[in-house]
């Protein structure tokens, strides 16, 4: 027999927060109590108290009265309360590493990243690094009151039980228990492959209130490009992690049997032909690891924008293989829309136009009414980073009174 699960006031209470949170977040206008109890559903004196629960905890703030037309009683909209909850986000990949702090109203409260090619680099010294850099600022959000929901760290691999990175090939690292490391026991941080986290920093509304961010579809393929590729695959709203969470591994498509051998043992995958390393060599600028610096990239893209014959035929292939390798993840999941990050967002609309226009040529569904949309990604700038304070604070979106009490007395751990 299944497990019976019983409801208590709490679990209603934490339910019923979760859903005023997420409406508040998911809403482009400021809404009023009023607004959310039509909303939701909730009757209005429940969502008064509701309300002035997240109120007294200093998650949401009533703002200026807005006058009613009708003579009525005005309007108050409520806002996320700024500079109080926040989420931290840690990522190491082969362009460097760094993190941010992020709050609920949307506002980077701090951020640092340090630009490393990343060439035989080992675990030990990088996450010291990421202790030394977050410690003071750890020390620094607790003195001005600040509470921290939660916190991720993005890596470029596979990632096994949210502690292990099983692989980062580009890395060279293999099985690392990333809770060796004092920072991540510390900070209680649950590891996650980059891709996945980029892709939730796209998605308006997860975690935080920063209405920058363009609205998107709720079903896309993300691309991330760097030296290798990976991909995510968002349905519906949420990431698909599949059974052993290495879901979206895009970049080890083979996009030509008799293409190099990739460093995961296949041959012709589409990282050997659309990463930045794959791409610079391709244009004849650098090889091996000279191929990975700041400094060769920044030259592939003034050549193409030169229109250099090598540059033009390197980007040229890139793209021809990507179309190749979104193509056969169109055919299979059935999701038109694609939005590309990393590397090739240094490109125009007009190469992501190009590309869509490619994939429309090839997907089987052409004839019928599937309509292919590539998109440049709405937040590029380091957006596992962002992602992965976004996931921080989602702990208190999604289990409130795991960190709120009815009073502002005390504080439920």
């Amino acid at each position: 027999m299944a497990k019976l699960y019983k409801i208590n006031r709490d679990n209603l209470r934490d339910h019923n927060l979760s859903v005023v949170i997420q409406t508040l977040l998911n809403s482009t206008d400021p809404m009023s109590r009023a607004d959310l109890a039509k909303s939701t559903g909730l009757t209005k004196a429940a969502m008064s108290m509701l309300v002035e629960i997240l109120i007294k905890n200093k998650v949401i703030q009533q703002l200026s009265p807005i006058p009613d037309s009708t003579f009525g009683r005005p309007s108050v909209p409520l806002a996320f309360y700024p500079h109080h909850w926040v989420g931290i986000g840690l990522q190491v990949n082969t362009d460097g590493y760094g993190f941010t702090v992020l709050d609920l109203a949307g506002e980077t409260i701090y951020s640092q990243w340090v630009d490393d090619t990343m060439l035989n680099v080992v675990p030990e010294d990088i996450f010291t690094q990421l202790d030394h850099m977050l410690q003071p600022v750890e020390n620094e959000l607790i003195a001005l009151g600040y509470t921290i929901c939660g916190a991720s760290i993005a890596v470029p691999g596979l990632v096994e039980n949210k502690t292990t990175l099983v692989n980062a090939r580009n890395l060279k690292w293999k099985n690392i228990n990333l809770q060796d490391f004092n920072v991540i026991r510390r900070l209680h941080a649950v590891a996650a492959n980059e891709a996945d986290l980029a892709a939730i920093a796209q998605l308006p509304g997860y975690a935080s209130a920063d209405q920058s961010i363009r609205p998107i579809p709720n079903s896309f393929i993300y691309l991330s490009t760097d030296i290798g590729i990976s991909g995510a695959v968002v349905s519906n709203g949420t990431v698909v992690h599949g059974e052993h969470n290495f879901a979206g591994e895009i970049g080890h498509l083979s996009v030509d049997w008799n293409g190099p051998q990739c460093s995961c043992g296949r041959c012709g995958c589409l990282e050997q032909y659309a990463g930045r390393r794959a791409l610079v060599e391709a244009a004849h600028i650098a090889d091996g690891d000279a191929a990975v610096t700041r400094q060769s990239v920044k030259r592939l893209l003034e050549a193409w924008k030169q229109h250099d014959t090598d540059a033009e035929k390197a980007i040229s292939r890139g793209m021809k293989a990507m179309a190749s390798g979104l193509c056969s993840a169109i055919n299979l999941l059935d999701i038109s829309n694609v939005i590309l990050g990393g590397f090739w967002v240094n490109f125009t609309d007009a190469v992501a136009k190009q590309l869509e226009k490619d994939i429309q040529g090839i997907a089987l569904g052409r004839d019928a009414s599937l309509k292919v949309n590539v998109d440049l990604a709405p937040f590029a700038d380091h957006p596992a980073l962002r992602g992965a304070a976004l996931v921080g604070l989602r702990r208190l979106v999604d289990h409130p009174m795991h960190f709120l009490s009815d009073s502002t007395s005390s504080f439920i751990r």
